[in-house]
């Protein structure tokens, strides 16, 4: 009896090593023969990347305007730039910031997702959104503001957001987050103060960098992170990114519109590999029909380098 005992307890343990260490050994040897397959995967992604590179290249010939623009796989950090610190009016891509800022403030307990502001005659401004037809003295908390700015471009909820947190605090908070070239010197649609050379700027570098900040969950923390991401995922306007891909694919972005102005920047989500792209335009078309179906090619094509490995 004893020696049954003896023998199980030597034996077990034995033969629990000897499987554990062919498992070790068969996933090193399946690796090795694996190499070459992924090798081959690498080297047609890799092609298809060159490829994407020279439309794009092909269709900023054609485009009769200036563009600036970064792509970038999120995946493995390969990029194309074009003029990416090229500085461009940023038009409604400066809500994005004054997103992030006012999550910075809440974070510092400067500002209450559920404090609420009075819409007031004086806020409202013409452009996007419904706020400005809506009866004067209504409340909207500071989280529907944000929700409203993001996902409908609404400029009388954005200069809400600008006066309650103040410019100097947006600029500051741009340059804590990383921006470079980014500022805020007037409200949305104050065109006074542009014609006295005040004009907010931004670049296709620095949307970048702030979007990628978001998307590896770096803006604040994943809390945070998190919530920007989905504001952007909820955007209305699909006339640019998303025009021409799939319905099915998720797009996180922000466009940005003013006469001469054309922008899209944002995050396309597929099942292969996640893909950051922005494109900023200036033109002088009587409409931003050619620069949204520039933005619109562009965005194409870098959806389809998804789908070619």
């Amino acid at each position: 009896m004893k020696q049954k005992t003896l023998t199980r307890i030597v034996i077990i343990p034995t033969l629990l090593l000897v499987l554990f260490l062919a498992y070790l050994s068969f996933k090193d040897w399946s690796g090795y023969f694996d190499f070459p397959k992924r090798q081959l995967e690498y080297k047609k992604r890799k092609i298809a990347w060159s490829l994407l590179e020279a439309g794009i290249n092909k269709e900023i010939l054609s485009f009769n305007g200036k563009p600036g623009s970064t792509i970038k796989d999120l995946s493995n950090n390969w990029q194309i730039k074009i003029n990416p610190n090229g500085s461009f009016p940023a038009a409604s891509l400066v809500k994005i910031p004054i997103m992030a800022a006012c999550f910075y403030a809440v974070n510092e307990g400067r500002l209450k997702l559920d404090e609420n502001l009075q819409l007031r005659t004086k806020d409202k401004v013409l452009g996007s959104g419904n706020l400005k037809n809506l009866a004067s003295g209504r409340l909207f908390s500071i989280q529907q503001l944000l929700e409203i700015m993001i996902t409908e471009s609404d400029n009388t909820a954005t200069n809400m957001l600008i006066e309650r947190i103040g410019f100097d605090y947006l600029n500051d908070c741009f340059k804590k987050i990383g921006l470079k070239n980014t500022n805020i010197s007037r409200k949305m649609m104050d065109f006074k103060s542009r014609r006295h050379g005040r004009e907010n700027f931004t670049t296709a570098s620095d949307l970048a960098f702030i979007l990628e900040e978001i998307y590896r969950n770096k803006l604040i923390n994943r809390k945070y992170s998190q919530k920007c991401l989905g504001l952007l995922k909820k955007q209305n306007i699909r006339d640019r990114i998303p025009s021409r891909l799939p319905q099915e694919i998720c797009v996180a972005h922000k466009t940005g519109l003013e006469r001469g102005i054309c922008h899209d920047v944002g995050i396309i989500f597929t099942h292969r590999t996640n893909i950051l792209i922005c494109v900023l335009t200036k033109h002088n078309n009587k409409t931003a029909r050619l620069a949204k179906n520039f933005i619109a090619r562009v965005a194409f094509l870098t959806y389809r380098y998804t789908q070619s490995f």
